[in-house]
């Protein structure tokens, strides 16, 4: 899966629009085309912010991350960066977009091909969605410390609050999809549904927290075939 923000980390060497290089020195019209190469496109600045960000939350150690330290960084002051986000949550508020738009768009195309009127059709798609966000979360470390809120300890409320809000999701996709297809066995098939979303929707948040609290060793697909199988049958 492919769902890997553009790469983190600037070249140490990366030209900043603010640093005071030999461009001093040089006549007026060089200076100038120095300067237009120097200034990022629209929209640039913003995404090398998030990357910045996006990079500094995989380091295992887990401090909290400050706008100076962020600043320093990207090689650039502090004001830099509240020229293209109003404070350090509408930052975080990027990075959950991402996280949001990456995985409903791919677990829309896991229900969309996965469609089927055999009777484990909502298990096997409920197990490829569980597997992506594994994936989602191996891939992007940094993302997986924002999804289980240990990122965003000490930060606006309405952060957690919103990821809150994108587990309720998942859960209401996985309830979804052990609801369609022909009718289980069961007397209580909508209450059984529900049941199994939930403890699958916790097992994804256990796995992620695992991962975090394990410094990005302990993986969250381990023994995830295995696991599926005895949650889903």
């Amino acid at each position: 899966m492919n769902q890997h923000m553009p790469q983190h980390t600037m070249p140490d060497d990366h030209p900043s629009p603010f640093d005071d290089g030999q461009e001093d020195t040089l006549p007026a019209p060089l200076q100038e085309a120095a300067a237009a190469r120097k200034r990022p496109k629209p929209g640039e600045r913003r995404i090398q912010i998030l990357q910045a960000l996006a990079s500094m939350l995989e380091q295992p150690a887990g401090e909290r991350i400050t706008t100076a330290a962020l600043a320093a960084r990207l090689e650039v002051s502090e004001a830099a960066l509240y020229r293209h986000f109003a404070s350090k949550a509408q930052m975080f508020e990027g990075l959950i977009e991402f996280i949001e738009q990456s995985v409903f768009t791919l677990s829309n195309q896991i229900v969309e091909r996965e469609q089927g009127e055999d009777a484990d059709a909502g298990a096997r798609q409920s197990a490829r969605i569980i597997a992506m966000l594994m994936q989602f979360a191996e891939k992007n470390p940094g993302m997986s410390r924002v999804m289980v809120g240990d990122a965003l300890v000490f930060e606006n409320e309405r952060l957690q609050q919103r990821m809150n809000q994108f587990f309720d999701k998942i859960e209401a996709t996985l309830k979804q999809c052990l609801r369609a297809g022909p009718a289980p066995a069961s007397l209580t098939p909508t209450v059984d549904a529900q049941v199994r979303a939930a403890v699958l929707t916790a097992f994804l948040v256990g796995r992620l927290q695992r991962f975090v609290r394990s410094g990005f060793k302990r993986l969250p697909s381990e023994h995830l075939d295995a696991s599926l199988a005895a949650m889903l049958g």
